[in-house]
């Protein structure tokens, strides 16, 4: 899985646990919501940190736990 396939995953992920749509989420952690549909399109490829933080702020969670799932293992991610 690519990088960025999986921060997607993880946001969508996100986004069903907490009930909130993409642009609800957009919204909340002040990311411009056409950021965030590209980045949920896979067209960065480069998901910029300070988004991935901006999310992890406005659901009250740690950076450590955006990323605390198996597909972010190292030997199962490619860039």
């Amino acid at each position: 899985m690519l990088f960025k396939e999986a921060v997607t995953k993880r946001i969508y992920e996100l986004c069903d646990e907490y009930n909130y749509s993409v642009n609800k989420l957009a919204e909340l952690s002040a990311v411009p919501p056409t950021t965030l549909r590209s980045l949920l399109a896979n067209n960065v490829d480069n998901p910029s940190a300070t988004v991935i933080f901006k999310i992890c702020k406005t659901l009250n969670i740690e950076l450590k736990d955006f990323f605390d799932r198996p597909y972010f293992d190292n030997n199962k991610l490619d860039y």
